[in-house]
């Protein structure tokens, strides 16, 4: 039997119907066909957020990396994919169980596979101050719920009280991350001014 292989061509299409149609997308998606179709999927995605975030660092936008990291993830992530994208998954079935799911490891993993479609999105919310990380957050919570309630078969109300709660519980972290990150820099610049000025001050002696 002559093997299907992988249609690249056709993965800005899948990107496009899972952002614009979620609920068709993850109600129509097989279940079964095996995990390297997603895992392309998921590392073409990663990729093109790599991209996205390499244009905004040249453009000066703080998206928590520099160019050159930015530029690097592109070489790196098809492995960090390949590893965090099973555990990931993983996570997301035990949860999805625990809701009440009867579907497979693999359903799980080509749900949270083709949420990635969204990386792009959420790393462009990365370079808005304070809401960015809160929209991302939001967004893929959201898609999550979706999937649940669509592939998993998940009762709608369990599904969003659940990823509402965990959505408020990562909001919660980014916020307080985000928080601490701030207050750290901005120690560091004093601490850089302070320099400075003994520097001067030594110059003058």
């Amino acid at each position: 039997m002559e093997r299907k292989g992988i249609d690249f061509a056709a993965v800005p299409a899948t990107a496009i119907k899972v952002i614009t149609s979620p609920a068709v997308f993850f109600r129509e998606m097989p279940k079964t066909g095996g995990f390297i179709e997603p895992l392309v999927f998921m590392i073409v995605m990663g990729v093109v957020a790599g991209l996205v975030q390499a244009v905004l660092a040249i453009a000066g936008l703080n998206v928590g990396a520099g160019a050159g990291m930015a530029l690097a993830s592109i070489i790196i992530f098809p492995v960090i994919i390949a590893i965090f994208g099973f555990i990931g998954a993983a996570i997301a079935f035990v949860i999805w169980k625990l809701m009440g799911s009867q579907e497979t490891y693999e359903t799980a993993y080509r749900c949270v596979a083709y949420i990635t479609a969204l990386w792009p999105i959420t790393t462009i919310f990365g370079a808005i101050p304070y809401i960015g990380p809160v929209l991302a957050i939001a967004l893929t919570v959201y898609f999550y719920a979706i999937a649940g309630i669509e592939s998993h078969k998940i009762a709608p109300q369990t599904a969003w009280i659940v990823s509402g709660i965990i959505g408020i519980i990562l909001i919660a972290m980014a916020v307080g991350a985000g928080i601490a990150s701030r207050a750290l820099r901005g120690e560091a610049l004093q601490y850089q001014q302070q320099m400075e000025e003994m520097q001067k001050k030594m110059e003058k002696k």
